[in-house]
């Protein structure tokens, strides 16, 4: 039957009357004998838990390991080789890429003698970025065995610090507006690349709106919409990793914002001013980021000019318009109407949706007083001989509208100018 001893504490101790006294061993069981813990127990002391203890000193040229340590190897300089120690059961090693190298210069792991790594007597090769790894020797035939490999290189991920603009946020991203010039400057950068990255909008100044002239029948054409370029059209949510985008680095980005009849730009991505509507009995309107819109006259006014891929806007009107009134400028989402300016394209990448680069409407006629609407995104409304044309919404770049007819000087009555461009910047910043 067996006997159970229960105490609370083993202690050695030293006294004339106690045998082995003030030895520094004590011993538990005999040999062959299996100690155990009860369940929740837990040690200390007992050796080694399968794990190693950490050398922190990087090591930068060759060396030998030793068994129980683990091993941060910086191979910035150039490829290190590190020899195992003479392999023994339950021997453990590992080694750590110590500035994300291996991928460059690999790390060479060499056995002792005729030992094996993974059951062959030759050298092992680390060459993954960012990777640790941890060796057991488990017996002769297969020797040292590989039993942790980490990949995922888990830094602290860093992001674009900027400024510049009026700076909001959305989600996870920041974003720059400049409705007038600036500097978007970069002060640091992401580590991941694909978040130095950043998105766009840019949008030129409006064409102004055409004049007409006293005792002239025909209204003027409305000024084509400032040209409108953008990376993406949908924000705010991941990925962010755009290609049309622009890579960013860590420099200063001149930014300008054109005024009426002015372009826009930021950094390779640069927006053609609106073309001018047409003030001339028979005229065209001016070619531009979209063409202006022209007065009864054959021939449409090209945008998209000078050309980018793509467009980065449309043409002016068709040159006839009913009833004697001006032609509509064109806007960046269609070409400009026998009366309407062309509408713009919506974009959300301050997190709302707005519309922008609508074309400016043509103007009216004696008999016929009303002017033209201008499209949608600042597109300006053509005038009449009553009314002056409206000007294009400022930071839209739309197009100003066209005047009407026989509303010259004399009559106080002005042609709309273009509204002001802008530009957007957007990027992960957390």
């Amino acid at each position: 039957m067996a006997s159970t001893i229960k105490v609370n504490n083993i202690q050695n101790q030293c006294g004339a009357n106690i045998v082995n006294k003030c030895s520094t061993t004590i011993t538990l069981g005999a040999s062959g004998d299996n100690i155990v813990l009860a369940a929740g127990a837990t040690q200390s002391g007992f050796g080694r838990t399968g794990t190693v203890d950490w050398d922190t000193t990087a090591k930068t040229a060759g060396f030998t390991a030793v068994s129980g340590t683990g091993y941060f190897v910086n191979t910035t300089s150039g490829a290190i080789t590190v020899s195992l120690p003479a392999g023994s059961a339950g021997a453990i090693v590992a080694f750590a890429d110590y500035a994300n190298t291996f991928d460059t210069n690999a790390l060479t792991i060499a056995p002792n003698g005729s030992d094996k790594i993974g059951g062959t007597n030759a050298n092992a090769t680390v060459s993954t970025e960012g990777a640790s790894t941890t060796f057991v020797y488990v017996d002769s035939t297969q020797g040292w065995k590989q039993v942790n490999d980490a990949t995922l290189n888990t830094i602290g991920e860093t992001f674009i610090v900027a400024t510049g603009g009026t700076v909001t946020c959305c989600g996870d991203y920041k974003i720059h507006t400049f409705t007038g010039p600036g500097t978007f400057c970069v002060s640091s950068l992401a580590t991941t690349p694909s978040n130095n990255i950043v998105d766009y909008l840019v949008v030129a100044g409006g064409g102004n709106g055409g004049t007409g002239s006293v005792g002239d029948p025909f209204g003027a054409g409305g000024g084509g919409a400032g040209g409108f370029r953008t990376s993406a059209t949908t924000y705010c949510g991941p990925p962010l990793a755009n290609p049309t985008g622009i890579t960013v680095t860590a420099t200063g980005f001149p930014i300008s914002v054109g005024g009426s009849v002015s372009g826009s730009s930021f950094s390779s991505i640069s927006s053609a001013a609106g073309g001018s509507g047409a003030s001339g009995c028979g005229s065209n309107g001016s070619n531009g980021g979209s063409g202006g819109g022209p007065k009864q006259g054959p021939g449409t006014p090209s945008g998209n000019t000078p050309p980018v891929s793509p467009p980065q806007g449309n043409p002016g009107g068709p040159g006839v318009s009913p009833q004697n009134r001006g032609t509509g400028g064109g806007g960046a989402n269609a070409a400009g109407a026998s009366i309407n300016g062309g509408a713009g394209e919506s974009n959300s990448i301050t997190g709302s949706a707005v519309t922008y680069a609508g074309g400016g409407g043509g103007g009216g006629s004696s008999p016929n007083p009303s002017g033209g609407s201008g499209g949608a995104g600042g597109g300006g409304n053509g005038g009449n001989y009553q009314c002056s044309g409206v000007n294009g919404t400022a930071n839209t770049g739309g197009g100003g509208g066209g005047i009407g007819a026989n509303a010259g000087a004399p009559s106080g009555k002005t042609p709309g100018s273009g509204g002001s461009g802008i530009v957007i910047i957007r990027y992960k910043y957390q």
